[in-house]
C-alpha cells in the first residue's frame, strides 16, 4: 500500500470523533498512499488520470473527464477485499463500493446500450421488480466482487467504443418514454453521476481503512 502516514487530528476532533461513530466499532487511523503531497490519493507522476493532453473542445473535455472519474472509482477500490468492497457506509444505508461498481455498470449499460444503441439490454443486477438489486445483492463473496468488476470493465469498454464510433455528439437516443436525448447529454450526465459517487466513495473507503485523498 505504499507509506502509511497518519494525518495530524486535534483533541477536540478526536472527542467528537469518539461521540459520533456507531458504538463497539473502532475507528481507523487516516493516512495517505501519496509522498508529495496530503491531500492526493497517489503522486502525480504514478497517478493515471492526468494524461497531460489538452482538453481543446468538447468533445475531447467530455470524453477525458468521464474517462477520469471512472478511473477514480476504480482506485477508491484499490487493494480491498471481498468484505471491504461489501461493507456498507452508514446505517441504514446499503451503499458499499461494491455495489456502487455494480450500479455503475448498469449505469453504463442502460445510457449506452439501452438509450444510445437501442438494444434490449436488461440491467444486470437490478430490475423494475427490484430496484435496489445492485446494493442489496453486493454481498461478501470473491466471486460475486468478480462478476462485478468484470461486468463494469465490460459496460465501460462498450460505451468507449460507442463515443468513439459516433462522430457527432448531438446523435440522438431515445428515453423509455419515447423523448430524446443527444449523446453530449449523456455524457454530461455521465460525469455528474460518477462525480457523485466518487464523494461517496471517498467517504466509505475512509471510512474502511482510513485511506484518504483525491
Amino acid at each position: 500500500m505504499g507509506i502509511q502516514l497518519s494525518l495530524p487530528v486535534r483533541e477536540d476532533e478526536d472527542i467528537e470523533m469518539a461521540s459520533l461513530d456507531r458504538p463497539g466499532e473502532s475507528v481507523p487511523a487516516r493516512w495517505i498512499a501519496a509522498t508529495a503531497h496530503p491531500d492526493v490519493w497517489v503522486d502525480p507522476a504514478d497517478d493515471p488520470r492526468d494524461t497531460g493532453v489538452e482538453l481543446a473542445d468538447e468533445r475531447a473535455t467530455l470524453v477525458d473527464y468521464l474517462r477520469a472519474y471512472r478511473i477514480t472509482l476504480r482506485m477508491k477500490c484499490a487493494d480491498l477485499d471481498a468484505t471491504q468492497m461489501a461493507e456498507r457506509s452508514v446505517p441504514p444505508s446499503t451503499m458499499s463500493l461494491l455495489g456502487l461498481i455494480r450500479h455503475m455498470s448498469d449505469v453504463e449499460r442502460s445510457w449506452f446500450r439501452r438509450v444510445m444503441a437501442g438494444e434490449d439490454a436488461p440491467r444486470r443486477f437490478s430490475s423494475d421488480d427490484d430496484r435496489e438489486g445492485a446494493w442489496t445483492g453486493a454481498v461478501a463473496d470473491p466471486a460475486v466482487v468478480t462478476e462485478a468488476w468484470a461486468a463494469w470493465e465490460a459496460e465501460v469498454d462498450n460505451s468507449e467504443q460507442f463515443v468513439a464510433e459516433t462522430g457527432d455528439l448531438a446523435t440522438v437516443g431515445r428515453l423509455s418514454d419515447g423523448k430524446s436525448i443527444q449523446l453530449r447529454e449523456v455524457l454530461l450526465h455521465m460525469i455528474e453521476d460518477y462525480a457523485r459517487h466518487c464523494g461517496h466513495a471517498d467517504l466509505i473507503r475512509e471510512r474502511i481503512d482510513g485511506r484518504v485523498g483525491q
